[in-house]
């Protein structure tokens, strides 16, 4: 195996081998320490994802119809997503301190402005010969929205909330770095701490392959499915 082979060569504590890594995983699970880490950090995300959806969507959707939100609201969402989620932590820590609030916000912060942005996106792009059919047949109001222009968005909208998933994760493990949480980010930063590459390399590969199955067996179907369903691809 390449891996193992390019390990043995360098011959350094900073790049491990597949077995070494191996060991390290199987020792931190052993313990308890994995499984723990890794349903803490999931209730996290979940929590703050889904706060981060409802709310992004809802955003989006008013960003997209008011126009004076769109042309005020809509530049500060803009510029505020440009922001590093990292940088979230610092105002969340000061505003409700070492807590689980903390973390919450910045996954919050971290994800919700990308899911607004996308929906507002998707909403404003609709195809306006559609619009113009609902209001020929007499669609208006809330039933033009819920029944006509939601619906047409609805793979815009499916793809920003795949994306604010992403960007709730790396917020997450950004935030569990920087103190004492008790999720996969503790464990990573506990392996840096103590000098232990192979912690680190295997927790980086328990978090790959936790977004490559997220990726695969939720948000892969789903987009698949969308796609189908509204003609976009067979």
């Amino acid at each position: 195996m390449g891996w193992a082979a390019a390990s043995r060569f360098a011959h350094n504590y900073l790049f491990p081998g597949p077995a070494e890594v191996i060991e390290a995983l199987a020792r931190v699970a052993r313990r308890g320490e994995l499984l723990r880490a890794l349903l803490k950090t999931t209730a996290r995300l979940l929590a703050g994802y889904s706060a981060s959806l409802v709310g992004g969507v809802a955003l989006g959707v008013t960003l997209a119809r008011v126009r004076t939100l769109r042309d005020t609201l809509g530049v500060l969402v803009l510029g505020l997503q440009a922001i590093p989620s990292v940088c979230w932590m610092p105002v969340a820590l000061l505003a409700f301190g070492l807590n689980e609030r903390a973390i919450f916000s910045v996954v919050v912060l971290g994800s919700m402005l990308s899911v607004s942005i996308a929906t507002e996106s998707a909403v404003r792009n609709v195809a306006p010969i559609i619009l113009r059919a609902a209001s020929t047949m007499g669609a208006k109001g809330a039933t033009l929205w819920l029944r006509v222009i939601l619906p047409a968005a609805m793979p815009g909208i499916v793809s920003g909330a795949r994306l604010g998933w992403t960007f709730a994760w790396r917020s997450l493990m950004a935030a569990e770095l920087l103190f004492v949480s008790g999720g996969l980010g503790q464990v990573l930063e506990q392996g840096r701490e103590l000098y232990d590459m192979a912690q680190v390399l295997g927790v980086v590969l328990v978090i790959v392959c936790f977004g490559l199955a997220s990726e695969q067996l939720l948000f892969g179907r789903i987009e698949d499915r969308m796609r189908r369903r509204w003609g976009i691809e067979r």
